[in-house]
């Protein structure tokens, strides 16, 4: 997910009820750093989804 931030990962899960992600950072010390965990509708990942992840890592940074 380098579209959000370098270091940015995501989980890809699929299952009877849909197919889900979850956006995350890793490379924290606290632990790991969820940016953003949705179901996904289509088969590109939204735009507005990519904006909230990047918007909360920004967030978690400034609040650093």
């Amino acid at each position: 997910m380098t579209t959000v931030a370098p270091g940015v990962r995501e989980i890809r899960v699929r299952e009877a009820a849909g197919a889900f992600r979850v956006i995350y950072l890793a490379a924290v010390e606290e632990g790991v750093l969820v940016l953003h965990a949705f179901q996904k509708k289509t088969q590109a990942t939204a735009q507005k989804d990519l904006d909230l992840a990047a918007g909360r890592l920004r967030a978690w940074k400034d609040e650093r």
